[in-house]
């Protein structure tokens, strides 16, 4: 699947990468894309490491799809499957910098900090209201939007954030500079 010149048949790192500076919307709420990390069924860290369950069906299915679970119970996190080769990858949106529908997004955090609004993945998920009747939807269809950016993002890249398992991998990507990432980059 390609949508928006990102090729999501690839593997989970290319993916990540490819989407920082993408505008992503869901109901015409969201942003620009400025944090992502990749997940693989090869590394103990993704939730595809263990092989399909229920729970994770959708990084085993069709790319270019969201794969929405809740963390520790409060946060709905959205990822977006990718498949390389066959196998369970995905990649995890954890910051946007708002651009459409402000307002509803700060009413849903109840928070008037722009910066604060999507920076990590739990706020992202409230911001955009994400729930577990987004998984396995379409990103390349209606309500998503996800469109190309315009000018060629430069993009930073570090460790990921929040894991214990293959800490060392170097997955977590994000456009320079910007004020809107959940942690800077070092």
């Amino acid at each position: 699947m390609i949508t928006a010149g990102i090729e999501f048949d690839a593997g989970a790192p290319v993916v990540a990468r490819k989407l920082i500076g993408t505008l992503l919307l869901w109901k015409g709420v969201g942003g620009i894309v400025v944090e992502t990390e990749a997940y693989d069924e090869s590394e103990p860290a993704s939730h595809a490491f263990a092989g399909p369950t229920r729970r994770n069906a959708v990084l085993f299915g069709p790319s270019g799809r969201a794969y929405v679970y809740l963390s520790h119970g409060i946060h709905w996190c959205l990822n977006i499957a990718c498949r390389e080769a066959g196998h369970g990858a995905g990649v995890l949106i954890r910051a946007l910098e708002p651009t459409h529908g402000i307002p509803l997004m700060m009413k849903r955090r109840e928070s008037a900090d722009l910066r604060l609004l999507c920076s990590g993945p739990g706020r992202l998920g409230q911001a955009l209201a994400v729930n577990a009747s987004v998984n396995g939807r379409r990103i390349d269809a209606p309500p998503f939007v996800l469109a190309a950016s315009t000018a060629a993002p430069r993009t930073v890249r570090g460790v990921r954030i929040g894991i214990t398992k293959a800490t060392e991998r170097v997955w977590r990507f994000g456009l320079m500079g910007s004020a809107y990432v959940s942690r800077p980059f070092s």
